[in-house]
């Protein structure tokens, strides 16, 4: 039965809504805060583009940086 239920949880990720996220401007010089959450979101380097799955959470994370990023839904 855990197996099913694993299964139906990727099938449920893989029709959520994803959004792109791409460094514009550089951390350096902000709070160490905010260039924890850059990182957390899974940006290294600038220009750079990562996939995530539209969430509270992840939607929390990109307000509290948007000066930093461009979002593309």
């Amino acid at each position: 039965m855990a197996k099913r239920a694993a299964t139906e949880t990727s099938t449920a990720t893989s029709e959520a809504k994803k959004i792109q996220v791409k460094l514009v401007r550089s951390p350096i010089g902000y709070e160490k805060s905010q260039k924890e959450t850059v990182r957390a979101l899974g940006l290294k380097r600038m220009h750079q583009t990562v996939e995530h799955t539209d969430s509270p959470v992840v939607r929390g994370m990109i307000n509290k940086v948007k000066h930093l990023l461009a979002v593309t839904e």
